[in-house]
């Protein structure tokens, strides 16, 4: 599906996900979108391009969304998805981005159990299209909507596709939270450079270098993450020795699957 293909869209939500999205869309040459959006400073940078209201409420009574695509904060969906039940119907797919809402939950909260339903989640480097997004087509979802989500989402990067609901939760606490525990490598990088002596500046940029430039190898070779590592630490060396201390049986790989369990149980947490 072309850009100039996309359909007419409702998306709900433009904070830093809805908002990178909406832009990937507009570059693909979307033209008829309506955003709900209470905070107009969130949609500010699209004046002109789409139009704006600030509740459910406002949208336009002509307005025959392909897609409606929920981007708010989960908190938020429970005051928020009964004002769209005007739309569920076979013709209108609602895509979510929502942490932890499942399925079921939104067909309540629509009030009807046979809206069609694609949940997705994305992570914020969306922002730069270099996103990894995976998604799960509820049962209901005809070929076409399954293409018009995949075309939405690919806009801001790689898709994955899921035939199990419960495997979003731990790509919610993997994939959505893993931009985080990277810029978190990066801070504390930071950090010890310093406490070794290094000038703020030069370990702030070493850091971010590090890390940006470690990522797109990663992308650009065909090995896994643990050749790359093997390749990178000389027997006897620095990197082996600095290795023995982060590698640690209670050092950082249980804590990243302490991290990743603990975040997979909230994201299922949220679902009430």
């Amino acid at each position: 599906m072309s850009g100039t293909e996309l359909p007419p869209l409702l998306l709900v939500g433009c904070g830093k996900m809805g908002g990178a999205m909406l832009a990937g869309w507009l570059e693909r040459g979307l033209r008829d979108t309506v955003v709900v959006e209470p905070n107009p400073a969130a949609a500010a940078a699209f004046a002109g391009r789409v139009r704006v209201v600030g509740t459910p409420a406002e949208v336009p009574g002509d307005v025959r969304p392909a897609a409606v695509v929920l981007a708010i904060k989960p908190q938020e969906a429970g005051a928020t998805l009964p004002g769209l039940s005007r739309f569920v119907g076979p013709g209108t797919a609602f895509l979510s981005i929502m942490a932890g809402q499942t399925v079921a939950g939104i067909r309540a909260k629509l009030g009807d159990g046979e809206a069609v339903v694609v949940r997705a989640m994305p992570n914020t480097p969306a922002a730069v299209r270099q996103g990894f997004t995976v998604a799960f087509p509820a049962p209901g979802v005809s070929p076409a909507q399954r293409g018009l989500a995949d075309s939405l989402l690919t806009s801001v990067g790689e898709v994955a596709w899921v035939e199990d609901e419960g495997l979003l939760d731990p790509v919610t606490a993997v994939s959505g939270g893993g931009p985080a525990y990277v810029f978190l490598l990066a801070e504390v990088m930071e950090a010890a450079a310093v406490e070794q002596g290094l000038p703020p500046d030069l370990a702030r940029r070493m850091a971010r270098a590090t890390v940006a430039g470690s990522g797109a190898l990663l992308a650009a070779s065909a090995e896994d993450a643990a050749a790359l590592r093997r390749a990178v630490t000389s027997p006897k060396g620095t990197t082996e020795r600095a290795l023995q201390v982060l590698m640690a049986p209670e050092a950082w790989p249980k804590l990243m699957s302490r991290a990743i369990e603990a975040a997979t149980a909230r994201s299922r947490e949220l679902a009430g």
